[in-house]
Order: C-alpha cells, then structure tokens, then sequence
C-alpha cells in the first residue's frame, strides 16, 4: 500500500475517550440534551432523597428548570427559524416539546410534590437511556455491559413508562385543584394546566395521553354500569364522565369526519 493510499483512508480515534470526544463535538446538541435530561433525573434524586444533593427544595425546582432547558432546546431542533405569524405558532404549540417547556413553567411558583415531577423524570429517563446507548457504542460495543442491561430494560417497559406518563399528567389536574383551596398554588394553575392537558390529549406523536383518558372512561363506566354500584354513585359518576367529555377538545379523526359532513 502506498503513502498516498494510507492518507487517504479515514483516520481512525486512537481509543474509546477520542471517539466519545469526537463524537460530542460533531453532536453538540443532542449531548447537551443528554445531559440536561440526566441532570434532571440527578435533581429529582436529590429531591427524593436529600443526602445526594443537600436541599431537597432546591433540587426540586432544578429538575423543573432542566426540564425546561431540555424542552426549549428540543423545540428550537423541532422548529423551523422564527417567524412572527400565526402558522408559526400553531406548529409551535403542536410539539410536545412545547407543552413540557409549558410545563416547567407553570409549576416553578408551585409548592412542591413528587407527582408534578413524576412525568418528567419518566420522559428524561426514556429519552437519556436511547442516547446513552449511542454514547457506550462510540466507546466499544462490548463497553459497560451492566449500564446497557438496564437501557434494555427501560425500553423494553417504553409503553408502561409511557402509560404511567399519561396517568400522571392527568392525575395532577385534580391535584392543582386542590392546591388551590390549600393555598399551595395560584387560582391560574389548574386553568393553564386545563390547557396543558388540552395540547397533550391533541398531540400528534404521543397518544398515551389521549388512549389514557379514553381507558379511565371505559373503566368508570364499567364501575358506574355495574349491579352492585349504588344509584347516587352511579349518577355522579355518569355526570363526571360527561362533564369531562364535554371539556375534552375534538381529535384530528373527528375533526376530519366534521370537514366531510
């Protein structure tokens, strides 16, 4: 082989630590977003358990303000450039990366409770692991074993992670409420958490929240159908499940079937 035909072929990283190296710096945003999403898992830790981070309060609001980070940066890869019009900010509100910077926003004024952060934590931990796997395979493909065993384990549970996601967002809307009558948050925070959960029952790439309220419907009408349910509990249930249908905006299909009649 000549000297021209060895330049010519690509130079390979010396070791593992040059290839990670080479591989941040040609992928500078998605590193950055791996690590504000580890970072938030790290502040909901130290939330949890407080030895790890010192003051559990502040850790609390972190993973909030990470949350918010890795929102914001996700959007800005999501969207076109800028431009002041209306189109703009009906593609804008249809990520989902939009509603969680939203999110953040909302409760960073709001006492805090380990069920606001819930489906925060779940998300940067099903979106870190699939990262990290790109990063232990820029260091070798038999590299660190044990953390790419619990990488196959969360995505093998992507679905229950983003069920239980679902669950949880839904679940702190009644909680918002009652924060309110506590004095634990402002009379606004469950009407723009009502909004909240309208853009993520409309999303596009995630339906978990959607099929989530539609499972907890089938339930209570089951419950509310059943002989033994006494009538008073059958009657609020009934006006509950209507009461929240009435509140739930229309699907794309609906939409779609309306434009056809």
């Amino acid at each position: 082989m000549s000297d021209q035909q060895r330049d010519e072929q690509p130079q390979r990283p010396a070791s593992a630590i040059e290839a990670l190296t080479a591989h941040v710096k040609a992928n500078k945003l998605d590193t950055t977003l791996w690590a504000s999403r580890v970072l938030t898992i790290y502040f909901a830790l130290g939330y949890v358990l407080p030895f790890l981070y010192g003051n559990p309060i502040n850790a609390y609001y972190k993973v909030l303000m990470a949350n918010a980070a890795t929102s914001a940066i996700r959007l800005h890869q999501r969207l076109p450039p800028f431009q002041l019009s209306r189109a703009y900010l009906q593609q804008t509100l249809l990520e989902d990366s939009c509603h969680y910077l939203f999110f953040s926003l909302i409760f960073l004024y709001v006492q805090p409770m380990l069920l606001i952060i819930f489906p925060v934590v779940l998300f940067a931990v099903l979106h870190s692991t699939s990262y990290s796997l790109t990063l232990l395979d820029t260091l070798g493909q038999n590299s660190w074993w044990g953390a790419r065993l619990l990488i196959s384990l969360v995505e093998f549970q992507t679905r229950n992670i983003l069920r239980l996601a679902a669950f949880s967002e839904i679940f702190i809307m009644p909680i918002t409420v009652l924060f309110v009558f506590s004095g634990k948050a402002g009379l606004m925070t469950p009407l723009v958490y009502y909004q909240f959960l309208v853009l993520r029952y409309s999303s596009r790439r995630n339906p978990y929240t959607r099929n989530m309220f539609y499972e907890m419907r089938l339930v209570a009408e089951n419950f509310a159908n059943g002989t033994s349910t006494p009538p008073f509990l059958r009657k609020a249930l009934q006006g509950g499940i209507g009461f929240i249908s009435r509140l739930a905006p229309p699907t794309q299909v609906q939409q779609q079937q309306q434009q056809q009649q």
